[in-house]
């Protein structure tokens, strides 16, 4: 009897739960990550400013990863790993080791991810999906003439410190490094490779890892090599306030062009300063946001982003800023420059 009752309650009991309708996701419960260098940097900052509020908007559940430091390329690899496992549409990824990355970047792909690279473009490009980024070339390219203008026939016997980013040299690196030598005049022997260069001007190039305190001692090794550097080009601008506190030790502060790239609220103020002469101003809001509607669109439409015109990748602009502008380089003030910073 017992035995009875308990079957007869059991199978009324499985009765009701499958009466009970079953949770479908909705159509707009879209996952996407965004992976990016530091969580500290401004630029990394504020580009997942620009992907939370964009996510926000269009209705997508995104998970944020990053290094410890730049440079921690197997936190990248476990964050993307994560990604994958959690069966998000779509990976934004700024990568540390940008030839390393790219097995696990192939790994999402196969999975059906689509994978955007910001800022970063992998090596080989077509490792992603597409690339939404400055063009970093043309950024270092603009300052790059900006110095030559600025020194006139000086330019002639410039005296160059390259302060680089990491020895991996990712390929933002080597296109900011070659584009600055193009601007300059400089022979560029492999555009792909930094350091093959056989100019005389050029004092030497080292690594900063993008911080102050890397392009502090950066900047002080090329010192011990020629203390007659009077151009120093920087990777970022937190390595140009390091490399700036150099010469200030040395005393040499107010006799050396300092060139940048990035825009951020602190380095245009150090442009407003005197600390930075030039800076390339990228945008790395915009970067992010336009990287989560096209994760929407490939959810929604399996529609792939299309690279900008002549180029083979999206391009999010680029302006140099700059308070003391030269014949023939375009350039926007410190006050427009404020107006767009970031961090």
């Amino acid at each position: 009897m017992k035995k009875a009752l308990l079957g007869a309650t059991l199978g009324a009991l499985a009765l009701s739960i499958a009466a009970l309708p079953v949770h479908q996701a909705k159509a707009d419960e879209i996952g996407a990550c965004l992976v990016t260098k530091t969580d500290i940097n401004p630029f990394f900052v504020k580009m997942k400013e620009g992907a939370s509020a964009k996510a926000k908007e269009l209705g997508i559940n995104l998970s944020t990863y990053a290094g410890k430091i730049d440079g921690d390329h197997e936190t990248q690899v476990q964050a993307i790993e994560s990604c994958i496992a959690s069966g998000v549409k779509g990976i934004m990824l700024t990568a540390s080791d940008t030839k390393a990355i790219v097995p696990v970047v192939k790994k999402a792909r196969d999975a059906g991810i689509l994978v955007i690279a910001l800022d970063t473009p992998l090596e080989p490009l077509d490792a992603a999906d597409a690339t939404f980024a400055t063009d970093n070339f043309k950024a270092g390219e603009l300052i790059g003439q900006w110095a030559k203008a600025k020194m006139g026939d000086k330019a002639e016997d410039a005296k160059i410190a390259f302060l680089d980013l990491s020895a991996s040299a990712p390929s933002v690196d080597v296109l900011r490094d070659q584009g600055f030598m193009k601007g300059f005049g400089i022979d560029i022997k492999d555009e792909n490779k930094i350091g093959d260069e056989d100019d005389a001007r050029i004092v030497g190039h080292d690594v900063t890892s993008g911080n102050e305190e890397g392009g502090r001692k950066a900047l002080e090794n090329l010192l011990q090599r020629d203390s007659g550097i009077n151009v120093v080009y920087t990777i970022n601008e937190p390595a140009a306030a390091g490399a700036y506190e150099a010469l200030k030790a040395f005393g040499m502060q107010e006799g050396v062009l300092i060139v940048s790239v990035d825009g951020g609220c602190p380095g245009v103020e150090n442009v407003k300063d005197g600390v930075i002469g030039a800076t390339s101003q990228q945008y790395p809001l915009l970067m992010a946001s336009k990287g989560i509607e096209a994760i929407k669109a490939w959810a929604d439409l399996g529609k792939k982003p299309e690279n900008s015109n002549g180029l083979n990748f999206v391009n999010t602009g680029v302006n140099l800023v700059t308070d003391q502008p030269v014949d023939g380089v375009e350039s926007i003030s410190v006050k427009e420059g404020l107006d767009r910073c970031w961090g």
